[in-house]
């Protein structure tokens, strides 16, 4: 594979994984909003229903305080149950729609969550025109915008994607109140007429015979309430008059300053079971204020100026005629840590998503890398292979052709010498041959390997005096130092012979000339250790860690006279390991190497 081949590879990868960062960067930025939407709501749900159970609860006292005038009680006491059981009711179809809205929320979340682009169609009679009605269908465009925004120092681009009709049809009328979100399924351009998108209904964000329902039981309270009738007539004209009080009583409750009409105990008691039943277990502060003075203050964190969007207030004793008698406050320092804790899973989730991501990445860099490494590597294999095989093959064809002359072939002396050279190459090229089989039944496995008895002393000794001519061509001196007392192994005697002569014959290739070789054995516990040394070229660290890969072949520069296939040491570590042994390499540039195979002994 080529360089530019790899690049272009390596960088559609990083586009494609960059992508997958910025998607889930985007996704993660939308849930948080939504929780943070939902959160607002269940929290100002939760005020508004304490705000109302300390109302309803005075209005329970004051109905208590009525029963000491008899007469009145039973005037009175009929219309003091009605105005209860409306506030109740009230305050139930508010809880009714609050629940409707946060459930709305956690839908519309749900498909944010589950599309990355959810655009609501807030306009009912634009979706039954233009999208629902065939005929006006293809007027629709998308407008896809993507805008820099500074945001405390940091640049962040803000995606939005509209919709608009590029000529007016009258518009036909609104068929329900449902909320319908138009998701872009593919990618588009700005103003194509080519959509690929899905419509999702959910139901309205409120009930609107709710709402009905609300204000008509608000009115008849009002009206209760009412002590005249200008005032009922006032009231049902839609106008806010100061409306005149019937009892003595609820006029002396009403003048009560704020702190002895508020118990801070039930107060906080109410609100902590209202968070809880939202699914918010968090500790907050707790404040209380009659206008600008403090009344009642509860602090679980350490005093610091708060945040405006962590602060939540509604007013207290909304139903008295001179308006909200105080306030009650709630405020969440850690509001983030909460958000960001119900968002554990998905966090974790989309972190071990990306770790997996650039983890496939990067192995699969590295891989590519590797093979192009092996790929060149074994093109270099087989240019040498060529070059070994070629060299023998010549001279054997030279030696056959000279054969072939009546003057050569009738000299017995000659003809023998030239039978010679051809039986010499034969015999290398089967080596060469011989060698390559090997690494190939190795890689496969099905290499049948012998388990007898062998003698390593005796064995090194045999491999030096196999190697004679060699080391005699190289002008080469080797020294032996068959120190060992306890020598016998079991293993295979071809093969651990060829283990050493790959040594022997790697010691003379890399060494530059006159060669000085020494051969050592030696006892170690229950192992006996061979060591080959010389004093040639060394080895880098980086060469070090190489030398076993197959293929592999120390450079030596402008030099062509190492043969070779890189195979060896490969090999020699392959066959070692097979017999429980283990292979060291110890060198250094210009100063030698020495290899060291620790076999188990017998027994």
């Amino acid at each position: 594979m080529k360089h530019r081949s790899i690049g272009l590879i390596i960088g559609l990868m990083t586009v494609a994984l960059l992508g997958v960062m910025a998607m889930q960067y985007f996704f993660i930025r939308q849930s948080y909003v939504l929780k943070a939407q939902l959160f607002d709501e269940s929290v100002k749900a939760a005020l508004h229903m304490v705000a109302a159970k300390a109302e309803k609860k005075e209005v329970e006292q004051l109905a208590r305080t009525q029963r000491q005038n008899k007469e009145k009680l039973e005037r009175e006491q009929r219309r003091l149950e009605e105005q209860l059981r409306l506030k109740t009711e009230i305050e139930q179809l508010r809880e009714r729609q609050s629940e409707f809205y946060v459930a709305f929320k956690r839908q519309e979340e749900a498909l944010h969550a589950q599309y990355p682009f959810v655009l609501p169609i807030e306009n009912n009679a634009f979706y039954e025109t233009y999208i629902n009605d065939a005929r006006y269908r293809h007027l629709v465009r998308v407008n896809f915008q993507s805008n820099e925004v500074v945001d405390g120092g940091y640049h962040r681009s803000d995606n939005s994607v509209g919709l608009y009709a590029i000529r007016q049809v009258p518009l036909r009328k609104a068929k329900d109140d449902s909320v319908r979100y138009f998701i872009p399924l593919g990618p588009a351009t700005y103003g194509s007429t080519d959509l690929n998108y899905a419509i999702k209904a959910l139901p309205p964000r409120k009930d609107l015979k709710l709402n009905d329902d609300i204000a008509r039981k608000e009115k008849q309270l009002k009206l209760l309430q009412a002590s005249t009738l200008l005032d009922t007539i006032a009231i049902i004209s839609g106008k806010n008059p100061r409306i005149i009080e019937d009892f003595a009583a609820e006029i002396e409750l009403y003048k009560l300053p704020l702190n002895q009409r508020v118990n801070a105990t039930y107060i906080k008691k109410e609100l902590e079971k209202e968070l809880v039943a939202r699914g918010i277990r968090s500790p907050f502060n707790l404040e209380i204020r009659d206008g600008n003075s403090m009344l009642y203050s509860m602090a679980n964190f350490a005093s610091e100026e708060p945040s405006p969007a962590n602060v939540y207030t509604t007013e207290l004793f909304r139903a008295d005629d001179r308006g909200a008698a105080g306030r009650l406050s709630v405020y969440f320092p850690n509001k983030n840590n909460i958000i960001m804790g119900n968002m554990a899973v998905m966090m974790f989730s989309s972190v071990a998503l990306l770790l997996v991501l650039i983890g496939c990445f990067a192995y699969t860099i590295f891989t590519i890398l590797r093979q192009k490494k092996i790929s060149e590597m074994k093109t270099d294999f087989i240019n040498n292979m060529t070059h070994e095989f070629k060299t023998p093959v010549a001279t054997i064809m030279i030696a056959s052709e000279s054969l072939k002359d009546p003057e050569i072939a009738s000299d017995q002396s000659r003809a023998a010498r030239l039978a010679n050279i051809i039986y010499d190459e034969n015999v290398r090229l089967g080596n060469h041959i011989e060698r390559v089989l090997n690494i190939a039944r190795l890689e496969k496995g099905n290499l049948k390997l012998d388990h007898q008895d062998v003698n390593i002393n005796d064995l090194a000794q045999a491999v030096v005096d196999s190697m004679e001519l060699q080391l005699q061509k190289n002008n080469a001196r080797v020294t032996m130092q068959l120190d060992a007392a306890d020598d016998r192994v079991v293993g295979d005697e071809l093969h651990l012979s060829n283990v050493l002569f790959n040594l022997v014959d790697n010691a003379i290739k890399y060494s530059p000339e006159n060669p000085d070789i020494t051969i050592k054995t030696r006892n170690t516990h229950k192992h006996i250790v061979v060591s080959v040394a010389d004093k040639g070229i060394g080895m880098s660290r980086d060469q070090l860690s190489k030398i076993f890969d197959q293929f592999y072949r120390i450079p030596t520069g402008n030099r062509h006279d190492v043969k070779g296939f890189g195979l060896g040491l490969s090999y020699v570590n392959d066959i070692v390991k097979r017999f429980g042994g283990r292979i060291q390499v110890r060198s250094e540039k210009d100063r030698g190497t020495t290899f060291e195979v620790m076999l188990p002994l017998k027994g």
